[in-house]
């Protein structure tokens, strides 16, 4: 493995790493303190680092307050990363960030985009939204300048546009290899019906094909009001013993299906119930009695733990879940077989089947945009959530 930063230090609970789908995908962005002013996508951008290859690196700093906070906590993570690599004299410092405002908007990213080109940025960072990641890699594959975007939602994945986030395939993918090991065949699965649960269960359809596995149902609701029939549906199969493992992804609902499961008489003896990585952080999730026993894949939280005592002391607040990825994308950026190649950041390159390892772990760019991460298999338990399982592919 390329090998990006290892350390470590106490874990913390952090909040959700979903930002990209709307409604039941994410939570409300906190605001970070900021050491410097604000960008204007159209006004003069700000620059850390030395080195002579550079690199953009586009989020939103204005607009939008909880997704501007959000923005500033990556870039905070971004300027932690080139101190880490100025700080360390086997490293050598490959790259200069030049950070933009996009504004939160389409019409932002694309102009920060474009002003990012005409500067000679051989390498684009972010933004986060899709519809962002979509505008700036098609300015980018105009000019042949390759795009690592923070968007979790694969639609904006494509050629010359890679996706630094765990996605819902990634996901599934993981917890149903878990499940398999375990010698459970009976999954089904509960999903809402908004863009990120319509994600989910592709995914969760995808994946399960991949496994071996045929579901027994797969159910999708509208609201939580709709738990209790699902529940009944799910509860007579549970009893015939076909159905052995349910999914319930859904982060807001989960808790309301776990107390409605164990009202109906199911037990973790008789049914496993899998969440997704969504539910990292959750204090709800957490607290659940009738949660207790589920599991659910994310990403090593070592990585985390390892920037956050840093992140705290520099910019005076917990850094945001998304952190990590901003300061992997700013140490991987700057590897010196990527940084230094001719031309730097070629495809073959970046997918190399070795892959990286960075601050949420293993991980590896695929030839369409979307990266595979090795997550840790974790399981609610009173007094917090345990690995039960290494990080895997």
């Amino acid at each position: 493995m390329a090998m990006l930063a290892l350390a470590a230090c106490s874990p913390i609970q952090i909040g959700s790493r979903t930002l990209d789908f709307g409604d039941g995908g994410g939570q409300t962005a906190p605001t970070f303190p900021s050491q410097t002013a604000p960008v204007l996508p159209s006004g003069p951008s700000q620059s850390f680092g030395s080195g002579p290859v550079p690199v953009a690196l586009l989020l939103p700093l204005t607009g939008d307050p909880g997704m501007a906070g959000v923005g500033q906590s990556l870039a905070n993570a971004s300027r932690l990363a080139i101190g880490f690599i100025e700080a360390n004299p086997n490293i050598a410092e490959n790259i200069t960030i030049t950070l933009r405002d996009t504004g939160g908007t389409v019409a932002g990213a694309t102009a920060a985009a474009s002003a990012a080109i005409t500067g000679g940025a051989k390498l684009i960072l972010g933004p986060l939204k899709a519809e962002e990641v979509t505008a700036v890699g098609a300015v980018g594959r105009s000019s042949g300048i390759p795009v690592i975007g923070f968007s979790n939602n694969p639609s904006a994945a494509g050629p010359g546009v890679y996706l630094l986030s765990v996605l819902p395939d990634m996901e599934m993918k993981r917890s149903l290899n878990w499940i398999k090991a375990q010698g459970r065949r009976g999954i089904a699965g509960a999903f809402p019906a908004t863009p990120y649960g319509q994600a989910q269960e592709t995914a969760f359809r995808q994946q399960a094909t991949l496994a071996g596995f045929s579901p027994v149902a797969v159910y999708t609701f509208s609201s939580a009001g709709e738990a209790q029939q699902i529940v009944n549906q799910a509860m007579d199969q549970i009893r015939k013993g076909a159905i052995d493992t349910l999914y319930l992804p859904d982060r807001p609902t989960a808790p309301s299906f776990g107390a409605l499961l164990a009202q109906a008489g199911a037990t973790p003896g008789t049914v496993q119930i899998v969440g997704s990585a969504d539910w990292e952080g959750d204090p709800t999730i957490a607290a659940s009695a009738q949660l207790a026993g589920a599991v659910y894949p994310a990403v090593d939280p070592a990585g985390m733990a390892a920037i956050s005592a840093d992140y705290q002391r520099q910019f005076g607040g917990p850094p945001h879940a998304l952190a990590t990825i901003a300061y992997t994308a700013t140490i991987l950026a700057n590897v010196n077989t990527l940084s230094m190649a001719n031309p730097p950041y070629s495809p073959v390159l970046l997918t190399s089947a070795q892959g990286f390892n960075g601050r949420d772990g293993v991980f590896r760019f695929l030839g369409n945009g979307k990266a595979e991460y090795a997550l840790v298999i974790k399981k609610v338990a009173p007094g917090g959530t345990q690995i039960v399982e290494p990080a895997g592919l």
